[in-house]
């Protein structure tokens, strides 16, 4: 069981000065307790790796911690502590679903470390310097920060950063600044726990050189951080490219799959740019998602191009933990779509509590899907893929349809949650959880672990100082 002090802070014993931004909460146990039965009525995956008593064990801790006065930031932690125990990637309190006075309190005033950065065999190593100082180039060693070693500051954050099971790769992925998030994982924990201020002292150790050196560099605010963003899920214009690197050879870059809010034709994109590499005569593709953690199912469309006869989407039995919502939970679950409160006939119970779930919106199986692309196939990925590239890249790998080339990806091949979700409110503290509602079920064993590459190349500390993409030219090839 855990104590106040683990719920509130961690073992790892880092100095959290939380002073609170608004009044102080109060007594918001009230909360936990539609959490608790929010979770145990509608969460598919709450004991995939968990324990009924384990988790209830969790519950009541977390209940005792919100009985007494807090800050909504010290709320915010616990509660992002307490639900990635669940091992679940789509379990968590989400940045973008917090209320607007939520984001404004807790996320969007932090001051913000000056680069973007990778962690590299628990080194943090610089990607891109937002500073003025040019001493924090790219492959920069940051040894420490205000006094505390980079490792430790991992190994303290690694603790709210939510991944599927015990994939600890996609936990340090999120805990990385890339450039692939309007809010960044890693500055929205660091910022609530270290709480930098205007400046922030450095240990830095430059690509070259082998002994390192103390700086003092300014903070920046969130404008700045997203200055440098990736892809914009919003915007109406095209997000993905497709450029030609070599005369035989197209790429394929598809930085974001969350295309639910825009307006761009990413289905007619996909249509102009196979008829374009039939007649170009192209006999090598490479699709990079590297970076992309999912969101809609644009891998199928892919896919299709590859295939002579449909394929499987997944070997997974997709269940769900209830057919309606209880009354006494409507009042808390926001959602887009009005059919996940009753699934109807399309849940058929089973004997151990879950519904077996049909009907859904995707077919079991995806279609070919004319121009027919014959010629080689390497997909590049990496630890961020976790819900649709995931699947995607178990679909590429498990009817050899191409090599994937990079790192591990994340999600898990025991399964993951989601599909369809519930915003649940909670009203005492203010806070929203996103709940997953179907969840996957492998048919037979699998391992605790993402999809492993064809071609495992790691991302090194030389490669980012010489600007050197390793998997994309080995794919290159």
């Amino acid at each position: 069981m855990w104590s106040r002090r683990a719920v509130l802070l961690g073992a790892s014993g880092a100095a959290l000065t939380l002073a609170a931004r608004a009044a102080p909460l109060g007594d918001a146990s009230s909360d936990v307790a539609i959490l608790r039965d929010a979770y145990e009525s509608l969460h598919p995956g709450l004991y995939r790796y968990n324990t009924p008593r384990e988790m209830a064990a969790r519950f009541d801790a977390l209940s005792r911690a919100w009985s007494r006065p807090q800050s909504r930031a010290e709320a915010y932690l616990s509660l992002s502590r307490f639900l990635t125990t669940i091992k679940c990637g789509h379990t968590y309190a989400n940045f973008y679903n917090q209320s607007e006075d939520v984001q404004a309190e807790l996320f969007d005033a932090q001051r913000l470390l000056p680069f973007q950065f990778v962690w590299i065999d628990g080194r943090m190593v610089v990607l891109t310097n937002q500073s003025s100082d040019p001493r924090l180039a790219r492959g920069a060693e940051i040894l420490s920060i205000d006094g505390h070693s980079t490792p430790s500051i991992l190994r303290t954050l690694m603790a709210y950063a939510r991944a599927d099971g015990n994939n600890s790769a996609k936990r340090r992925a999120l805990l990385e600044v890339r450039g692939f998030d309007r809010y960044e994982t890693f500055d929205v924990f660091y910022g609530l726990i270290y709480r930098p201020g205007a400046s922030v002292r450095l240990r830095v150790r430059a690509p070259s050189a082998a002994r390192a050196e103390t700086l003092e560099v300014a903070t920046i605010d969130l404008a700045t951080r997203r200055a440098l963003i990736i892809a914009e899920p919003e915007e109406n214009g095209p997000v993905w490219t497709l450029s030609y690197p070599r005369t035989q050879t197209a790429l394929l870059t598809m930085p974001n799959w969350a295309l639910y809010n825009s307006s761009w034709d990413w289905r007619g994109f996909l249509d102009q740019s196979f008829a374009e590499i039939a007649a170009r005569n192209i006999t090598k593709l490479i699709v990079d998602i590297r970076g992309n953690e999912g969101g809609n199912d644009c891998g199928d469309l892919v896919a299709a191009r590859l295939i002579d006869a449909p394929i499987a989407r997944e070997g997974n039995a997709r269940r769900t933990r209830y057919r309606q919502t209880p009354d006494r939970l409507n009042q808390y679950l926001d959602t887009w779509d009005r059919s996940f409160r009753n699934w109807g006939d399309d849940a058929v119970p089973r004997e151990d509590g879950f519904f077996d779930l049909r009907g859904e919106t995707e077919a079991d199986q995806i279609e070919p899907l004319g121009p027919r692309f014959r010629g080689g196939v390497d997909v590049l990925i990496d630890s961020q893929n976790s819900s649709a590239t995931f699947q995607f890249a178990s679909c590429i790998k498990g009817n050899r349809l191409g090599r994937l080339v990079g790192a591990p990806t994340g999600g898990n091949q025991r399964g993951i949650n989601g599909g369809a979700f519930f915003f649940l409110r909670l009203p005492a503290s203010g806070l929203e959880a996103d709940v997953p509602l179907i969840g996957r079920f492998p048919l037979s064993p699998k391992p605790d672990a993402g999809i492993v590459p064809d071609i495992e190349i790691a991302l090194t500390r030389e490669d980012i100082a010489s600007g050197h993409d390793a998997a994309l030219e080995f794919a290159l090839r």
